[in-house]
């Protein structure tokens, strides 16, 4: 996990095969470099996953598949937006990039890599193809925009929605997740399942720390 300054969004390695999210891409070459320092094989990395198509997750997109010649995946609902460059990327004052999309994903399908298998969970609200990433036998939940330590996404930007958000959250309080690595802020572990209670009695707001 390298976490993400300011509206900077988290980017992970899963296994040394699976890259989720890729931040605006003013990091990359920090993480390219620690990348190579950890010894990881790059031939490995063959896919890059994005949660949802905002430009804080997309942006380096270009730069690391580039790198690592690997496929971009996204949910179909979102593909549109990042191909033709509506990733709000005007929001943080910068050029929206186009990215052609490999793998356009589907509720429930699994990305498998050598220990783990990462179920798709469509979660529209913060954007209407946005996903979580969940292992079951793991019970750890990679959730983006959807679910916070200590809030939840905005549903205030062009494609949100209060009642798909809600509908979202009430998906993933069906989970046995123990472990919550979100796409800002610092991972939780427990309690995953009464933050979402708290969040649909609106207990919890729509977390705004990062400019978007």
């Amino acid at each position: 996990m390298w976490s993400g300054p300011g509206f900077e969004s988290n980017v992970y390695l899963i296994d040394g095969e699976v890259l989720i999210d890729t931040g605006t891409g003013d990091f990359f070459s920090q993480i390219k470099n620690e990348i190579t320092t950890m010894g990881i094989d790059i031939a490995n990395i063959r896919t890059i996953v994005n949660t949802h198509h905002h430009y804080d997750h997309t942006g380096g997109d270009k730069k690391f598949r580039d790198w690592l010649k690997a496929n971009i995946a996204i949910h179909t609902a979102d593909r549109a937006a990042l191909e033709h460059g509506e990733t709000l990327a005007e929001l943080f004052g910068r050029q929206a990039k186009f990215v052609t999309v490999d793998i356009p994903l589907e509720d429930k399908d699994i990305i498998r890599t050598k220990h783990f298998n990462l179920e798709v969970i469509h979660t529209p609200g913060h954007s209407p193809g946005g996903i979580c990433l969940y292992e079951r036998k793991r019970r750890f939940l990679i959730s983006g925009d959807t679910l916070f330590e200590d809030g939840i996404g905005r549903t205030d930007l062009p494609g949100g929605g209060a009642e798909d958000m809600k509908h979202s959250l009430n998906k993933l309080g069906r989970l046995d997740a123990e472990y919550l690595f979100p796409g800002h802020g610092g991972p939780k572990i427990g309690g995953i399942g009464f933050l979402i209670k708290q969040a649909l009695a609106g207990s919890i707001k729509p977390r705004a720390a990062e400019k978007k």
